[in-house]
């Protein structure tokens, strides 16, 4: 193969990386077991991150007013987070 063609297909390969969500997938790693109450009322939304797929755990991950990064909890805190809430609203599916 001649150098063109491999500097090609290096460069065709980033940018398909660079330019799409899919490259790299963004799972929860760990879980925190404990939530404080004030962290979570200012949950603005949640979502159930399962473990089919790319993801290897179950989490919940919270998007939390103020924070630029999502919390990964444990699923336990969906129903402290539901009673919490009061409002369906905030889950994204």
């Amino acid at each position: 193969m001649d150098l063109k063609a491999v500097v090609f297909f290096i460069c065709l390969a980033a940018l398909c990386l660079t330019s799409t969500e899919a490259g790299i997938p963004k799972c929860c790693l760990q879980t925190a077991k404990k939530i404080s109450a004030h962290m979570l009322s200012k949950v603005q939304k949640w979502e159930v991150q399962q473990n089919n797929g790319v993801c290897f755990i179950q989490a919940l991950v919270l998007y939390i007013r103020g924070r630029k990064k999502p919390v990964c909890a444990d699923l336990g805190i969906k129903r402290m987070l539901k009673r919490r809430l009061r409002v369906g609203s905030n889950h994204v599916v």
